[in-house]
């Protein structure tokens, strides 16, 4: 494997060692992924003191103190997604999160969840851009630059930027239903918001002269997942987009995740990942032009009529949520949190070898839980398929899931041998 990325997992004393078997962060081609952190000291292991200020202080804390192990820096962070558990505790995340973003701010995800690990009142999980990238002994470019955005066809926040643009990805800061022009919440129910949402996201992306197919993942967090059926009616109306896609019947991957609450009320929330086949500079042309985005289905592992299993673009694979369901009866596997993680966890293993990857591959998983307290149970089938504990990644508790599960799971995939450009 000369000459090709490899996964790049590492950990320092400065932040808090994982709760479970996961890196704090894990790196691969030009970005690296953090697990998203917990307000947890470092030298004491346990919760700090205080409320939600002095608790999204200590996050922050443990994200620069991962960024100072690597050489890197907040103005590297490209996204966060920022967790509570109280809504209204947002405002005052906020008054911290701007004493460390006072000029450029990153794209952003706000949530509220039904629970957080140890009890937490917040978790803020970071993307972060890598310019020298991964390949073993041979650093890439390093002077890669991000292309912020933002056009005032789509709201405006100073809390945030539209769009970020690192090598072949644009992230996106997650859209709720407010009218650009008027700045609040379309009239209506969650069509409606679901409706603007998609149109808010669409606006981004021409604004940036990228089409509407090229995303390659969406996670919908939704206030009642009653709701979805709604939601998934508009959605249908969005993708495929293109004459091509709908030949295709492209689809991206996608997550659904229940809210307790989202920003102003919001019934529905869609963050968007995108591909960006122009790349930023000083990429080559001759390395970047039309890199082709790859799904990919089996039989082998659960469909879902409104996404596509992976999705790979460049250096990475976008893995849908994964539900603890058996291919061969679409129904729910007995048994406990234990035998519904084994379930999910086959369900990605399957769709990962099915593309010629490996568990090994996995960067990124991300897990949503309906009891926070089955964490412990849920580690002991997790850590079979990552023993060495690689992945970064991030745990919220939910109130509801599709088909009442008690877990689902969702991954980013290391893609080393990227996507080729088209012909």
């Amino acid at each position: 494997m000369s000459g090709y990325n490899a996964v790049l997992a590492r950990n320092t004393d400065n932040a808090p060692k994982g709760i479970g078997p996961y890196s704090q962060t894990v790196a691969f081609s030009h970005y690296n992924n953090f697990s998203a952190q917990l307000p947890v000291d470092p030298k004491s292991g346990k919760l700090v003191a205080g409320g939600v200020k002095e608790q999204a202080q200590q996050c922050f804390r443990n994200i620069k103190a991962i960024l100072d192990s690597i050489n890197h820096v907040m103005s590297d962070v490209v996204r966060l997604t920022v967790f509570v558990t109280n809504i209204k505790d947002v405002d005052t995340v906020d008054e911290v999160y701007k004493t460390y973003f006072q000029t450029y701010v990153p794209t952003r995800t706000t949530v509220a969840v039904a629970a957080l690990p140890l009890g937490a009142l917040v978790q803020i999980e970071a993307l972060i851009s890598n310019g020298e990238g991964t390949i073993p002994n041979a650093p890439q470019a390093g002077d890669l630059i991000k292309l912020v955005n933002n056009t005032p066809n789509a709201p405006v926040s100073p809390l945030s930027s539209q769009t970020v643009s690192f090598s072949h990805y644009n992230n996106l800061s997650a859209q709720i239903g407010v009218d650009p022009k008027s700045g609040i919440i379309v009239a209506g129910g969650v069509k409606e918001q679901a409706k603007q949402c998609l149109k808010n996201i669409k606006a981004i992306l021409e604004s940036i002269d990228v089409p509407f197919d090229d995303i390659v993942r969406v996670t919908v967090f939704v206030k009642k997942l009653s709701d979805m059926a709604a939601v998934d009616e508009v959605y249908k109306t969005f993708f495929p987009d293109s004459g091509i896609a709908r030949t295709l019947g492209y689809l991206p991957a996608r997550t659904v995740v229940e809210a307790s609450a989202l920003p102003m009320g919001a019934l529905v929330q869609m963050e968007t990942v995108v591909s960006h086949g122009d790349g930023t500079p000083p990429q080559l042309v001759e390395d970047r032009h039309g890199i082709v985005i790859k799904p990919n289905n089996t039989d082998k592992s659960p469909k879902n009529p409104l996404s596509t299993q992976t999705v790979a673009f460049s250096h990475y694979n976008h893995i849908s949520a994964q539900l603890p369901l058996d291919p061969k009866t679409g129904n729910k596997v007995a048994g406990g949190i234990k035998e519904q993680t084994a379930q999910c966890l086959n369900n990605l293993k399957t769709i990962v070898e099915s593309i010629n990857h490996a568990m090994s591959d996995v960067v990124k998983i991300n897990v949503a839980i309906r009891n926070i307290s089955d964490i412990a149970a849920m580690d002991e089938a997790y850590s079979t398929f990552f023993p060495s504990g690689v992945p970064a990644r991030r745990v919220v508790g939910v109130s509801a899931l599709p088909g009442d599960a008690l877990i689902q799971i969702d991954a980013v995939i290391s893609n080393a041998e990227g996507t080729a450009p088209a012909k």
